[in-house]
């Protein structure tokens, strides 16, 4: 099981280099963490944005340029399009989002022409690096879904649990989040917690154990579920954890970088191919280690028997 993300490298450094197409490659932390990434063999770049602005970064990070394809287009929103279109077309095998607006990069990845749809619910997922707890804990869904309904949260519990046993997590335990850990008919995220938990001792989730509500306290000590009277084997050993909105997991994945100064990645679940999906603020590190998952997933076939994106009533 890879615990911490310098392990994600070692995992992928003897498997196929991909080529990633990076949308606006035009800051020097997306510059820096693409040539990183060629600088340990694990991803080749296309880079599409403004190339007067590139080549300048190129030469302040130290990167050759000779080799690489940069696609001229000083626009945005073309500049996501053409990078989509290139993963589309085979040209590259995933996508990266450079210095452009989350909005503005998922436009083109659901573009029905050029973008990366494929016939399942794509889902964000937040990567922290709790080391604390021996695990990564993955954070869903803090960058695409908005309010989620029960439907849609059960598909993105499973985008989720195919990202993690991609980690080598066999069967992850899902915890539901709400603000506390009782039903409360008033809070519809208690609700579709209890009904997802009910859903799951129904068989209806394969290969993961889904349980809740939990609040973020209960989900992730063992202390706080033994004080708070929670039993099972999910309480405080939650390996996924599922947001009621995008602004709790947006929040809850920040707040790890920003305040506690930890390492986080982000990827796009359930696209045609891999998308490397962090915040315009994020490091070089973060958008490297983001790259390494998407490397990851793409060394690793999908199992059929998970369903992902659909679950059965």
């Amino acid at each position: 099981m890879i615990t911490q993300f310098d392990q994600v490298f070692d995992a992928v450094a003897e498997r196929r280099t991909f080529t990633v197409a990076v949308a606006v490659a035009e800051t020097i932390s997306v510059m820096q963490a693409v040539k990183d990434a060629v600088d340990r063999d694990i991803a080749w770049p296309l880079l599409v944005g403004d190339s007067a602005i590139i080549q300048s970064l190129a030469g302040d990070v130290g990167m050759d340029l000779t080799d690489i394809e940069v696609v001229h287009e000083p626009d945005d929103l073309k500049a996501a399009r053409l990078a989509a279109l290139a993963v589309r077309e085979g040209r590259a095998q995933m996508l990266m989002k450079g210095h452009i607006h989350t909005d503005d990069f998922l436009r083109a990845v659901l573009d029905k022409e050029t973008g990366l749809r494929s016939g399942y619910v794509m889902s964000h997922v937040f990567l922290l690096e709790t080391l604390d707890r021996g695990r990564l804990t993955f954070v869903t869904d803090g960058a695409m879904n908005i309010a989620p309904d029960l439907t849609l949260k059960a598909d993105i519990i499973m985008n989720a649990v195919y990202l993690a046993r991609c980690f080598g997590i066999a069967c992850p335990n899902v915890g539901v989040l709400a603000a506390v850990e009782v039903v409360n008919p008033k809070m519809s995220a208690t609700t579709d917690a209890a009904a997802l938990s009910v859903m799951a001792r129904r068989g209806q989730f394969p290969d993961c154990v889904v349980d809740g509500p939990f609040a973020l306290d209960n989900a992730v000590s063992t202390l706080a579920a033994q004080v708070k009277g929670l039993a099972g084997d999910v309480a405080g050993n939650c390996d996924i954890l599922v947001v009621p909105n995008i602004e709790a997991g947006n929040i809850l994945a920040k707040s790890f970088s920003f305040l506690a100064h930890k390492s986080v990645a982000g990827v796009l679940v359930g696209a045609a191919a891999p998308v490397v999906l962090t915040s315009r603020a994020d490091s070089a590190e973060a958008r490297l280690y983001s790259l390494a998952v998407a490397v990851l997933m793409s060394n690793i076939q999908r199992d059929d028997r998970l369903k992902i994106g659909r679950v059965h009533f």
